[in-house]
C-alpha cells in the first residue's frame, strides 16, 4: 500500500466513511460473488414489506437496528483529526475540516457524500453507502472514491446502547491488522467517530483518525459548487484519448415509472415470464459524474425495493454498477464496461444453481426518455444469450413538461 493509498485510507473512516482503498477489494468480491448475486441480482429475490420499527418490537427480540444510522441524514460540517504515521509510535497529528452530505434511501439504507481539502492529500470527494442486513442485524458500509471509483469492501457490526462499532481485516505497511470504526455521542446536531488500527488481534487499539460532526441542516443539501467543479476537472487524464464517459448515465437522473419483464426460471428452456410495474428515483452523485438508483416494484410473485450503485473509474474509463435490495443488504459485485456508440454492455461472471455463467447488462436508448434495460445469461463462455429481465422506463414530467 502507497502512502497516498494510505492517507485516503485513513480518511475514508474518520468522518463515518468506510476504510480501507486498498488490495483487498479484488479478493472480496471473489470470494463472495456467488453467495450474494444468488440472494440479490435483477434476478429479483422476492421482497416482504420492511418490518415495523425498532420501537414496535416485541420485548426479548434481537434489536432491529434498520433505523440506528437516521441521525445521519441531512448536512454536516466535520472536523477531522489525522494521525500522520499511524503505528510508528509517532504522535504528530494534522487536523482540517469538510463536509458530508446523508440522503436516506429506505429504513436500512443511506448514501452519503463527503468532500474535504486536506493537508497532505489535497481535495478527496468520496461516498459512502451504507446497508443494513435484516437478517444478521448488522450493518455494511461500504466507500468508494472519485478518482479509483471502486467500491470497496464493507467495514461491518452493528449499534448497542448507543455505540456503533465496525471492523475489517486488511494490510499495512506489508501487515495485516484490524481496523475498527466507531461512533459515539451521537445527538441531534452532533455525532462522533474514531477509527483505530490493532496489530495484536483486537487486544490493543492505536486512534489515528478522529472526526467530529456538527449539523448544517436536516436536508441532504448540495456540497459547494465550487469544489465539485474542482472534482470534475481533476477527475480525468487531461490528455487521454480513451473516450471519458463520465456522464454516460447522466440522462438516467430524475423519476421514473418502470415496467419490468422477468423470465421465469432462467436458462431452463421456460418461455414464462411476469410483469412488475412501480416508480424509483435516478439521484447524482460528485456533481452527476455517479448516481444513485433506487426502484420500488410489485407483481404477481411479491414487492420489490432495491437500488443500483453506478461509478465510474476515470483511470479505466469504465463504469461499475452495484445493486443491492432492502431484503438482505449486500451490495453484489459489479457488473463492469462502459459505453460504445450509444450502446452500453456490462459484464460479471457468477454462479447460478451451481453452475458457473455469465451476466450481461445492456443499456440502450438512454438519452431519450424511455431508456431500454436487458438482463442476459450465457452458459456457454458468451457464445449465445438468454435474456431473463428487460426493463422499460418512462421519465416523470413535472408541471411545466420537462423531466424532474
Amino acid at each position: 500500500m502507497t502512502a497516498r493509498k494510505i492517507w485516503i485510507c485513513c480518511l475514508l473512516c474518520g468522518s463515518g466513511l468506510l476504510f480501507p482503498v486498498s488490495q483487498i477489494s479484488a479478493k472480496s468480491n471473489a470470494n463472495g460473488s456467488a453467495k450474494t448475486r444468488e440472494s440479490s441480482t435483477f434476478k429479483a429475490q422476492l421482497e416482504k414489506p420492511n418490518a415495523a420499527p425498532p420501537t414496535a418490537q416485541a420485548a426479548g427480540t434481537e434489536h432491529d437496528g434498520r433505523r440506528d444510522f437516521d441521525f445521519e441524514a441531512g448536512t454536516w460540517n466535520i472536523h477531522l483529526k489525522r494521525l500522520v504515521h499511524p503505528l510508528t509510535g509517532s504522535n504528530t497529528w494534522v487536523e482540517f475540516k469538510g463536509q458530508s452530505v446523508t440522503r436516506k434511501i429506505w429504513d436500512g439504507a443511506e448514501i452519503e457524500q463527503f468532500e474535504t481539502n486536506s493537508p497532505a492529500a489535497g481535495h478527496i470527494e468520496g461516498l459512502t453507502l451504507r446497508l443494513y442486513n435484516p437478517e444478521s442485524h448488522q450493518w455494511r458500509l461500504y466507500w468508494a472514491n472519485s478518482k479509483t471509483g471502486i467500491l470497496d469492501p464493507p467495514n461491518v457490526g452493528e449499534f448497542r446502547n448507543g455505540r456503533g462499532e465496525f471492523l475489517c481485516q486488511d494490510t499495512f505497511n506489508g501487515k495485516t491488522i484490524l481496523v475498527r470504526m466507531v461512533w459515539s455521542d451521537i445527538t441531534p446536531t452532533s455525532a462522533h467517530s474514531e477509527q483505530s488500527f490493532s496489530t495484536d488481534g483486537g487486544k490493543t487499539w492505536e486512534v489515528n483518525w478522529i472526526t467530529d460532526q456538527t449539523r448544517v441542516s436536516d436536508e441532504a443539501n448540495e456540497l459547494p459548487a465550487q469544489q465539485n467543479l474542482e472534482a470534475v476537472k481533476t477527475s480525468a487524464p487531461p490528455n487521454s484519448a480513451e473516450r471519458d464517459g463520465q456522464h454516460d448515465f447522466e440522462p438516467l437522473l430524475g423519476d421514473w415509472k418502470y415496467h419490468l419483464k422477468r423470465r421465469m426460471n432462467p436458462l431452463t428452456g421456460s418461455n414464462t415470464w411476469i410483469d412488475l410495474y412501480g416508480t424509483g428515483v435516478c439521484y447524482p452523485l460528485w456533481n452527476r459524474r455517479a448516481a444513485l438508483d433506487t426502484i420500488e416494484v410489485d407483481g404477481p410473485t411479491g414487492h420489490i425495493e432495491g437500488l443500483t450503485l453506478r461509478i465510474y473509474n476515470p483511470e479505466s474509463h469504465e463504469w461499475r454498477l452495484y445493486w443491492a435490495n432492502s431484503r438482505i443488504g449486500v451490495m453484489d459485485p459489479p457488473q463492469v464496461g462502459k459505453f460504445t456508440d450509444g450502446r452500453g454492455e456490462f459484464y460479471a461472471q457468477d454462479t447460478v444453481n451451481g453452475k458457473t455463467i455469465l451476466i450481461r447488462f445492456v443499456w440502450t436508448d438512454t438519452t431519450t426518455d424511455t431508456p431500454h434495460f436487458e438482463q442476459s445469461f450465457s452458459d456457454d463462455g458468451g457464445k449465445t444469450w438468454e435474456v431473463n429481465w428487460i426493463t422499460d422506463q418512462t421519465h416523470v414530467k413535472d408541471e411545466s413538461g420537462k423531466s424532474n
